[in-house]
């Protein structure tokens, strides 16, 4: 689940974490309340849309820039003028652009050095990783590839947390002065403790700045939490902005389906994540494009599957569907009745490829066979690849 930069904020405040202050507005009259509440005149107007870029972004009415520094709040309330309601596109939203409906005024702050400062868990170690750069403000994927030594990577132990000798560490790693390491220190514990509370996956501050007065502030912050501990945080649940998300994948949460919306036109209905993807693999590796990423789970119910083919088919680009299923705790013969049930329902307008394999496969594949529909079946997920490719071929 991905937050706004205000949202961000407001969880570093709550943990004690120093970045610039500021307030979210939806309104251009509450954006120009809010910088002058700050009594500053060193202010900046940013965007809220969950994609990177927005400083070099631009909005389709022509105006140029999400991210904006200006000096007295009326001019905080023309720039929100220019932003509310408009569509911004970066190299992250595609060509289609997300609409802002709020933006964050904040106080700008004089740079002196960025830097960038990242927790998340890394799968190969199963701890969280402290992965640090003196390269701030920009891609790190970039610093990564062409100056790899510049990039720290810590590994925490998860019983013993972050300690004080880890975060001395680290300061004298991003090469702070004397008189910022003990604020260095206190920000990257705070982080750590953040990321320990709120169970995320990844927490990612970019800059992570010193400013010309000596303050170590987390200008910006991007969260990733960990899907399957949201139970436990309903205030997290809350910041969740649907209207930011696919519509697509808004419907199949509803229905605890784990779909991803892609380019293609060839829909998959898959159960297990990783036959998921070994079917898009294929179907790439015989010429086609996967539209969707769609994973039933192992024990889908009826309406599940039902649902499922719902949302396939209302994806103008679909042209053709796969489903690719292997009956463990779910029996062949049961998910294959749910298919037949589930295409009567929504009136399949697109042929559909049905691979089945696993218990009762024969009764299962008998049920389609009898079924009367309009379908094809494949013996394997070779045989499968290649006959929906060639439906929309």
């Amino acid at each position: 689940m991905n937050i706004h930069e205000y949202q961000a904020k407001e969880l570093l405040d709550q943990f004690g974490v120093a970045n610039s202050p500021g307030g979210v507005a939806s309104t251009p009259t509450e954006a120009e309340k809010v910088a002058r509440s700050m009594g500053s005149n060193n202010l900046v107007v940013k965007a809220q849309i969950h994609a990177g870029g927005r400083g070099k972004g631009t909005f389709t009415s022509g105006f140029k820039g999400g991210v904006q520094l200006c000096k007295t709040p009326s001019e905080v309330r023309n720039l929100a003028e220019q932003m509310l309601g408009q569509t911004l596109v970066t190299h992250q939203t595609g060509p289609e652009g997300r609409v802002v409906r709020k933006v964050l005024v904040s106080e700008s702050v004089e740079i002196s050095r960025e830097l960038y400062f990242a927790i998340l868990i890394d799968r190969a170690i199963s701890a969280p990783m402290i992965v640090a750069s003196t390269e701030g403000g920009v891609d790190i994927e970039t610093v990564a590839e062409k100056s790899p030594e510049k990039i720290i990577r810590m590994p925490i132990d998860p019983l013993l947390g972050l300690q004080p000798y880890h975060t001395r560490k680290l300061a004298k790693m991003l090469r702070f002065a004397p008189g910022d390491m003990r604020a260095a220190c206190k920000l990257f514990t705070n982080l750590y403790k953040l990321f320990i509370a709120r169970d995320c996956s990844m927490v990612e501050v970019n800059p992570l700045v010193v400013t010309m007065g000596g303050e170590v502030l987390a200008l910006d912050a991007k969260f990733n939490f960990d899907d399957n501990a949201l139970y436990r945080h309903p205030e997290i649940q809350a910041y969740r902005d649907i209207e930011e998300e696919d519509p697509r994948e808004v419907e199949a949460s509803k229905f605890n389906l784990s779909y991803i919306g892609l380019d293609g036109n060839i829909a998959c209905l898959v159960n297990g994540a990783g036959l998921a993807m070994a079917t898009m693999d294929i179907i790439k590796h015989n010429g086609g494009e996967p539209a969707n990423f769609l994973d039933v789970g192992g024990g889908a119910t009826e309406q599940q599957v039902t649902e499922a083919f719902k949302i396939l088919v209302a994806d103008k680009r679909v042209k053709a569907i796969l489903v690719n299923i292997f009956g463990g705790i779910m029996k062949c013969d049961i998910i294959a009745q749910g298919i037949i049930n589930a295409v009567k329902a929504v009136n399949l307008p697109v042929p559909l490829v049905v691979r089945l394999e696993g218990t009762n496969v024969e009764a299962g594949r008998q049920l389609l066979a009898e079924s009367g529909l309009q379908l094809t079946t494949a013996t394997d997920i070779a045989d499968a690849a290649k006959k929906v490719v060639a439906a929309v071929a």
